[in-house]
């Protein structure tokens, strides 16, 4: 019998005018230690993030998404947070913070596969 992977999750979301403090769902990062996983899936809305704030940077929320990917990823062009071993990457992702891309608290399960996983998760808060 195989043994089940655990892992955290957290949900990111865009929140166009901080002070409002409304938000969209608009990706997941799914990490497991024991499996070296890390992985990043967004996809933005654009006419649903303008409905909440006519004047959202559209263009610099899908840089600022994008630069969480790279993070994720490891690469050198995620800069130097990129760099850092995996569960380090996750905590900096998931790290409280007051800007336009934050994540909502991490989450644990168990599962059998992590790419099913990521997908079943990021069908049900983002899609």
């Amino acid at each position: 019998m195989q043994e089940k992977n655990l892992y955290e999750y957290a949900v990111i979301r865009v929140v166009p005018r901080v002070e409002r403090e409304e938000f969209l769902n608009v990706g997941i990062v799914l990490f497991c230690k024991k499996a070296k996983f890390i992985k990043v899936l967004h996809s933005l809305n654009v006419q649903k993030v303008l409905s909440l704030s006519v004047e959202a940077d559209v263009e610099q929320i899908q840089l600022n998404l994008s630069a969480f990917e790279k993070v994720a990823h490891g690469t050198k062009d995620g800069g130097p947070i990129g760099l850092m071993d995996i569960p380090s990457r996750f905590r900096w992702l998931t790290a409280l913070r007051s800007s336009v891309i934050q994540t909502s608290r991490p989450h644990p399960g168990l599962c059998d596969d992590l790419e099913q996983t990521m997908q079943r998760l990021f069908e049900e808060f983002v899609l």
